[in-house]
């Protein structure tokens, strides 16, 4: 007997590795992954707007879908299933620190400590910041055009990168939504405080300071200014929760992957951490717990939690 279907041995993996993407908050517009064109992407060199961050540990996931019959009759006979409740989580810890990996650990605002003022009153996130430079016309998304006010900033040292707060509310931050305001601040920094838009200096030449990685907004607006982080720093219980559309991949050795695409994750637990024992010493990883929510499939109009691809060898 001859099998139509193309057959492969199980896939053998070592790790898995996470991608994730900006959601638009205000428009409610998932990023998408097709995986018949992107599908066999180079690990790491990930499609726009996917960014990598790296291995993962602990990977689980959850399906709590629940299906149950159609009964009708006496005795009553199960006719057809239906699904009644569709549900899926997934669990993981991040192989390294950064500030995507600690704003979807947290769950929540993640804020980003700038540099105070000298005596500034003291603050659980950060006191009163000194005041943002001007950026100045030029700028990309790797280089900060900054003239004199470069002297202020040091090679090594991280930038946030994002317009003064203007008493707007709702969703906060370029290119991700680093927060949600119901009500009006006074913090003229407060979008600089929990943008994403964060990035680290690795040259500074004549006013002209080049970054790292491009800043994941883009190419900075013309009113955006540049302040100084130390650090970063969340809070356990409060309201804001962080969205955004997730892909892992499995690399097969025999040249086969696996791919889960889910559209849009909401972080599902607060900031956890998870200790590893090494040589007497333990390497602490960020723990983090997502709920999937659902998408429309333009294909048929079906809702979909997630999509999950398998490329053979």
């Amino acid at each position: 007997m001859s099998d139509a279907g193309v057959e492969a041995t199980s896939p053998v993996v070592r790790r898995v590795r996470a991608y994730f993407a900006p959601v638009a908050r205000a428009a409610g517009v998932p990023a998408l992954f097709d995986p018949a064109q992107m599908g066999a992407f180079a690990v790491d060199a990930p499609p726009a707007p996917w960014l990598d961050l790296g291995w993962v540990y602990g990977f689980a996931r959850k399906c709590g879908t629940k299906v149950e019959a159609v009964r009708t009759g006496a005795p009553a006979i199960a006719q057809l299933q239906v699904r009644t409740e569709i549900e899926s989580t997934l669990a993981l810890a991040f192989g390294s620190w950064g500030k995507v990996q600690l704003a979807l650990a947290a769950g929540t605002q993640q804020m980003n400590l700038l540099r105070a003022e000298a005596g500034a009153a003291a603050a659980g996130s950060g006191g009163a910041a000194i005041a943002a430079t001007v950026l100045l016309p030029g700028s990309t998304a790797s280089v900060l055009q900054m003239g004199a006010g470069a002297s202020g900033f040091a090679v090594g040292e991280m930038v946030a990168v994002d317009v003064d707060y203007a008493g707007a509310t709702g969703f906060v931050g370029s290119g991700v939504s680093g927060a949600y305001l119901r009500t009006a601040v006074t913090d003229v920094d407060y979008v600089r405080r929990v943008t994403l838009n964060v990035a680290r200096i690795s040259g500074i030449s004549g006013g002209v300071v080049t970054v790292e990685t491009p800043l994941i907004a883009g190419a900075p607006a013309t009113e955006m200014k540049v302040s100084a982080v130390v650090g970063f720093c969340d809070r356990e219980g409060s309201s804001f929760f962080q969205e955004w559309s997730g892909l892992f991949v499995m690399d097969g050795q025999q040249g086969d992957r696996v791919l889960l695409h889910y559209p849009r994750l909401q972080t599902m637990s607060g900031a956890a951490e998870a200790a590893i024992a090494s040589s007497g010493l333990e390497t602490v990883r960020l723990a983090a717990a997502f709920r999937a929510l659902p998408v429309t499939d333009a294909v048929d109009g079906e809702q979909v939690v997630c999509f999950r691809s398998y490329l053979p060898a």
